[in-house]
Parts: C-alpha cells; sequence; structure tokens
C-alpha cells in the first residue's frame, strides 16, 4: 500500500497547562514560553497554530498530586516546575473554544477528583461551547498524593480503581445519554422551554455513588464526549476494549505496538465492538533538520537541556512508596512492584532490551521510552509509514518547547506529511466524534448507548 492510498494518520498535541511536563529541562531553553504556562495568550497562540497545521486536536494531560512520595519531598518538582505548579485544563478549554472553530480540545480528569453528577454537568457545557469538540481521557490516578488531596490514605489496589472508573462512566453516561430524551428541548412559547415527560431521573444507586439526576444540562452535540484512555495494563486494556474510543499510547518499538494494538482490538470484538472502534495515538517527539547535520545539530542541543533528575521523579518509580525512602540505584527493575504507572514500567523494561535495567537507567530509558523521531521531514514520513502499519492510527505530539515544537511542525514537517497523505490537508464539518470516526454520537455498539432511552418509562420529573 502506498502512502497515497492510505488513511491519513490522525495528530494531536499533547501539552499540559504547567511549565514542564514530558521533556524536563527544556523550559529553560531561550526560545520556550512554557514557563508561562499561566498566560491565556499562549494557548490562544498555539490552539491558532495547530488549527492552521490540521491538527486533529489538542490534548491535555493533567494530574491532581505531585510525583514523588505522597509525604515526601518536592524540590525537584518545585525546581523543575515539573508539573509544580500546574492549572486547571478545564477551565482553559472555554476559551481556546471560542477562538477555534474545528479543532478538538480534550483533556484528563481522574474519578478520583470530580464527583460524576458535577463532571458530567462541566463536560456537557463545555460541549456546547465548543460545538461538539470535547475529548475526556478516562484515568484512575497513580499517585499517592493525589489519593490524599481527595480524602484517602493511600490509591486503592490497581484493579480496584478500575473497577471505580466503570461504575464512574456508568453514571455520567446515563446522565448525557439517557436523562433527556431526543427532542426534550423545545424552546417554544407555547409548549414550554422544556418537555418535563422527556426528562428523566437516572436513579442510580451502586458501590460508590447515588445519583438521582435528571441530568441539569440538556444533550449538547456529542452528548458524550470523544472516550480517551491512557492506561495499557491488562486492567486498563480490558477497560478501553469496553470503553475507549481512542487510546494513548507509549511503545518502544513497532514489533510491541503491534502486539498491543493487535491484543486490544482482539479485546474489543470480545465486548461485542468492532476492531476499528478504537484509535490509537501513539505518543512521539521530534527533531527535524533540513539536512542530516543541522538534524544532529538540533538534537545535541536539546539533549544539552534535559534534566535527569526531573525525569527520575516523574517515573514515580525511583521511591519507596511506603517509607518514602530513594531507592538503591542498583536495584533492577525487575524487583519494584508498584500500584502506580505499571504500563510505564513495563514499557522501561521493554526499551531496555537484553539488559537487566536498574533504578540508575531510570532517567534515560525513559528520555528514551518517550520516543523521538530524528530527522529531515521525508525522514520523519517514512518512519510515520512504519508506526502505521504496527496498527497506530494517530499521533500524539510531544513538544520539546511550548509553542517552538508545534511551529517546527505545522511548518516542515505537516507539508511533507500533507503531500505523502498522511495528514489531513482539510477539515471534515461536524463535531469531533464526526471528524474522527463519521458519527455524531456514541455508536449503537458502545455500551454508553444503551442507555438512550432508558429510563423514558421508569421516571419523569413530574414525581
Amino acid at each position: 500500500m502506498t502512502s497515497r492510498s492510505r488513511p491519513p494518520l490522525r495528530f494531536a498535541a499533547f501539552v499540559m497547562n504547567t511549565n514542564s511536563h514530558i521533556q524536563h529541562g527544556l523550559w529553560r531553553h531561550p526560545t520556550a514560553r512554557q514557563k508561562d504556562f499561566d498566560d491565556v495568550r499562549l494557548w490562544i497562540d498555539l490552539a491558532e497554530t495547530l488549527e492552521r497545521g490540521r491538527f486533529d486536536a489538542m490534548f491535555f494531560a493533567d494530574v491532581v498530586g505531585t510525583y514523588g512520595p505522597a509525604r515526601g519531598d518536592y524540590a525537584i518538582n518545585a525546581h523543575e516546575g515539573l508539573q509544580l505548579p500546574s492549572n486547571d485544563p478545564s477551565v482553559l478549554l472555554s476559551a481556546l473554544a471560542v477562538r477555534t472553530e474545528h479543532l478538538g480540545l480534550a483533556f484528563t480528569s481522574s474519578v478520583i477528583q470530580s464527583h460524576p453528577f458535577d463532571f458530567a454537568r462541566k463536560v456537557s457545557t463545555l460541549d456546547h461551547i465548543s460545538g461538539g469538540r470535547i475529548g475526556w481521557n478516562i484515568v484512575t490516578s497513580a499517585l499517592d498524593a493525589a489519593a490524599r488531596n481527595f480524602g484517602h490514605d493511600r490509591l486503592e489496589e490497581h484493579d480496584e480503581r478500575y473497577r471505580w472508573a466503570e461504575e464512574y462512566l456508568e453514571v455520567v453516561e446515563k446522565l448525557w445519554e439517557g436523562s433527556w430524551d431526543d427532542g426534550a428541548l423545545l424552546k417554544d412559547p407555547v409548549l414550554g422551554y422544556a418537555d418535563a415527560t422527556k426528562i428523566h431521573r437516572i436513579d442510580h444507586h451502586g458501590p460508590r455513588y447515588d445519583v438521582q439526576g435528571p441530568h441539569l444540562t440538556s444533550p449538547s452535540p456529542q452528548r458524550t464526549p470523544v472516550l480517551f484512555q491512557a492506561g495499557s495494563s491488562p486492567a486498563g486494556r480490558a477497560f478501553a476494549a469496553r470503553n475507549a474510543e481512542a487510546q494513548f499510547i507509549l511503545s518502544p518499538n513497532p514489533e510491541a505496538t503491534r502486539e498491543l494494538v493487535s491484543d486490544t482490538r482482539r479485546l474489543a470484538v470480545a465486548a461485542g465492538r468492532r476492531p476499528d472502534d478504537i484509535l490509537f495515538f501513539l505518543g512521539l517527539s521530534f527533531i527535524t533538520g533540513s539536512t542530516e547535520a543541522e538534524v544532529r545539530a538540533n538534537e545535541k542541543e536539546i539533549d544539552e537541556y534535559l534534566a535527569a533528575d526531573g525525569f527520575l521523579v516523574h517515573s514515580n518509580l525511583g521511591f519507596d512508596p511506603e517509607t518514602g525512602e530513594a531507592r538503591d540505584p542498583a536495584t533492577p527493575l525487575s524487583e519494584v512492584e508498584t500500584q502506580a504507572g505499571q504500563s510505564l514500567l513495563t514499557w522501561i523494561k521493554e526499551a531496555a532490551g537484553d539488559r537487566e535495567p536498574t533504578i540508575a537507567d531510570l532517567a534515560r530509558l525513559t528520555a528514551k521510552l518517550r520516543g523521538r523521531i530524528v530527522g529531515t521531514p521525508e525522514q520523519i514520513a517514512d518512519r510515520l509509514l512504519e508506526w502505521q502499519d504496527a496498527g497506530i492510527d494517530g499521533i500524539n505530539v510531544m513538544n520539546w518547547t511550548l509553542p517552538g515544537s508545534y511551529e517546527i511542525f505545522v511548518d516542515r514537517i505537516a507539508p511533507v506529511l500533507q503531500e505523502r497523505g498522511l495528514m489531513q490537508r482539510e477539515y471534515t464539518p461536524g463535531t469531533l466524534r464526526e471528524k474522527l470516526f463519521g458519527h455524531a454520537q456514541l455508536d449503537e455498539r458502545h455500551p454508553g448507548r444503551a442507555w438512550r432511552g432508558a429510563f423514558s418509562e421508569a421516571s419523569t420529573v413530574s414525581a
């Protein structure tokens, strides 16, 4: 299959409303503006650049706790601005929504941080504001510090957090899909603003939540936002197979990627869905130039700014979670047990190859794992073809600097990808889901769609 006969890859900009997100130390680069991340103009400029380059989405990561020991030292976090401070991305999306027309706007929110009733209302509001361009990255949190910010002593067991996420998703999907029937909103001076007989309580009673309803917001263009998920542990893959419409992955090589994608698609079929009901976005960063010499010089310059201690803290694996004490640098990673970041630990082991990696290798391997493609735009296009052959549907572009990394991508790499048919030249009309899948709302195979009409006879607002 030639590149021109392939479907285009999807492209998302992987960002965070903070100073140092993924590539720690680069905020010191003289062209970097991320140190002023609390200036909304930076994000508006970036969103407009991404839309000019025909990116599919702008995806915001987020955390609600500090990396490192939950009750430990966060001096490195503060020194590096390593997701400390950070701001709420969902608030920022409102500003970006009114300055863009097509760009998808996705954000991360953990089940631990917001009650599902309040969260559902927030998302519906954002989807109305944006005209149907909102996505939600469903996470369960991987930081004990986050748990302690919301009244818990520590994180629950890994797989139990996914059971929590299942109920959370059930509640919000009942509100988004089932609480309001189609045609409930009238806006008619005689008949009334809305039809009470088509607005329903959900009366959810589960292990964690009791939610009466009805949903306070009328159905937005998508009803349910596009559902993203990022965990690739066995429990994470099973959750994605049932619920996700897109999954963000990191992977050390195309072979491992092919295995991961194939297994998740197999699980999706077992759950009653189609293999292509889930899009897979691979996280990659890019270093480019017009010549080989320029490329290598640019790579050398970037590497000079990398902060090894920032990568080590961000791995969240360099300390004992029970005592908060730093682990011996010579400790083999095979001896590290954690309830947090299991996917990352697995990927780091894979990236090490045949040699047994240790704690001392974490920073180097983490930087390697957050895969980079280094080359001219033409060479980058060739590499992306290899990843597409491994089953990837899209790329989550990780930056070195803001906004420079994306300006370089849009101005130098995107034109080559578009010429080869690997990136869209124009947007298709409609909601984010229409752009990605061709339909505005959840398809009939998604379990959330089962709540549409489920409460029509069971309850009305009149009781």
